[in-house]
């Protein structure tokens, strides 16, 4: 009894989707912009696959390294094979960047917590190439056992 009267009104609830109300933008209209709130959240726990390298220039530096991640699965044979994900991490943050470069390695264990970012770069050949990369907000490095 008290299980359908939960139903019924959990049911009723109407819900509308989180909106933000912000200042009109100038020169388009005077009704509020309504947005949607959205994640683009990643977690990636891995090795890396390179010590970092310091790119861009002294007025936007940037630092980045490979990741990798695996899977284990096994066949209907009962054989085990493993597949490997490598992930570009690009860090941006000052503080960020300067650990990164002086704590990790390659090979090393880390966790790196970020955004996924979609876009197109220029290969050595000058020929644009889609490209896909974490933008880290966090890093965290393991240690090895001793």
């Amino acid at each position: 009894m008290l299980a359908r009267k939960f139903i019924k009104s959990a049911l009723s609830i109407n819900l509308k989707p989180a909106t933000i109300t912000s200042i009109p933008l100038r020169g388009y209209s005077d009704e509020p912009v309504r947005t949607e709130k959205s994640i683009n959240q990643v977690i990636l726990l891995g090795r890396a696959g390179a010590d970092p390298q310091k790119r861009g220039n002294e007025e936007h530096p940037v630092v980045t390294f490979s990741l990798a991640t695996h899977n284990n699965y096994r066949y209907e044979s009962g054989d085990w094979a493993q597949r490997t994900d490598w992930h570009r991490i690009v860090v941006f943050k000052p503080q960020l960047r300067e650990a990164v470069m002086e704590f990790l390695k390659k090979g090393q264990r880390t966790m790196v917590q970020g955004k996924i970012t979609y876009g197109e770069i220029t290969d050595n050949e000058g020929k644009p190439r889609m490209s896909t990369s974490i933008i880290a907000d966090d890093v965290i490095f393991f240690k090895e056992r001793a």
